[in-house]
């Protein structure tokens, strides 16, 4: 048996050398690293992938909301554009509105104006028409009276006499009216009368 016994030892020894079983403690290691595993799969894995894929889900949804808001952003800037452009135009044509109203009311206020002027002229030449024919009555009645005195020493009688003294006075008046008319035509006297 010293035979058997023999190999026996040198197959221990053998075992007892051999780094891949050592002492059978691979098989305890392997299970012990199994459990592990599958602790850890059942355990800690679900979490940490659910973690991960809340994670994920956040930044795709962060990427999509970027995306959005990138094209929120481009319509608000285009419809900000479109509005400074109708702004501008609407300030023109409010200009143009304006100087249209502007030159409107300024032929407005220069038609009345002229009209103003012009019935200020008229008040005007009636007053000064008023106004000469009342001196024209006023030198008529004095030339009048002036003349029948004159007459009256000239010719040596009495002009006292209503109807003689109207009568009189008519026919110096018109002879009168007769020497302005054509003064105001431009035509010359003849030269015995001034």
């Amino acid at each position: 048996m010293a035979f058997l016994a023999a190999p026996v030892t040198s197959v221990l020894a053998e075992e007892v050398n051999n780094p891949i079983l050592p002492n059978g403690t691979f098989f305890v290691e392997l299970i012990a690293f199994i459990i592990i595993l599958v602790i850890l799969w059942k355990y800690v894995v679900p979490p940490l992938a659910k973690a991960m894929n809340d994670r994920q889900e956040m930044i795709r949804k962060q990427v999509e909301q970027a995306k959005e808001t990138e094209e929120s952003l481009a319509k608000a800037q285009s419809k900000y554009e479109e509005a400074i452009e109708e702004a501008r135009v609407n300030a023109a044509k409010i200009r143009d509105d304006a100087r249209a109203q502007g030159a409107q009311i300024l032929e407005e206020l220069r038609t009345k104006a002229q009209a103003e002027s012009d019935r200020i002229v008229e008040r005007g030449r009636e007053q000064l028409s008023a106004e000469r024919d009342a001196l024209v009555r006023e030198l008529r009645d004095d030339i009048g009276r002036l003349s029948v005195d004159l007459a009256a020493r000239i010719v040596g009688e009495s002009l006292a006499d209503e109807a003689r003294q109207s009568g009189t006075i008519d026919r110096f008046l018109a002879q009168v009216d007769t020497v302005d008319g054509r003064l105001q035509a431009g035509a010359k006297l003849p030269a015995g009368q001034s």
